[in-house]
């Protein structure tokens, strides 16, 4: 099962989840808010500082990205995405109770779309 599968499945009980690929990548959307990231076949959640540390008390780790160009290119840049624990990769519960907390942390940190102007 891909890894895009496996999001869908287990947030599934979140509501409408979607997965739209993204810069090799792909994210994670419940309704209109990100909250997960896939790289390299491994699925992310959105954290803020409290859910980080829970986060790495499980063992897991920020999604590390190196920008192969630019000014900061070769330089790792800890993201505030975290790898889902592997438990939850077999508990939908315990991926539920994730998800709902990244869910939330997103949600949280969500910018309000602008409506678009209608142009004559």
């Amino acid at each position: 099962m891909s890894a895009e599968d496996l999001a869908r499945d287990l947030f599934a009980g979140l509501g409408e989840i979607r997965v739209r690929r993204m810069f090799g990548g792909a994210g994670v959307y419940c309704g209109e808010v990100m909250f997960g990231l896939i790289a390299d076949d491994v699925i992310h959640i959105k954290a803020d500082a409290a859910l980080a540390d829970a986060l790495a008390a499980e063992g897991s780790g920020p999604f590390v990205w190196v920008p192969p160009s630019g000014p900061k290119a070769g330089q790792e840049i800890a993201m505030s995405y975290w790898r889902l624990p592997d438990a939850a990769l077999d508990d939908v519960d315990t991926a539920l109770d994730w998800g709902r907390r990244a869910l939330s942390v997103a949600r949280a940190g969500a910018k309000p779309k602008r409506p678009k102007i209608k142009r004559p």
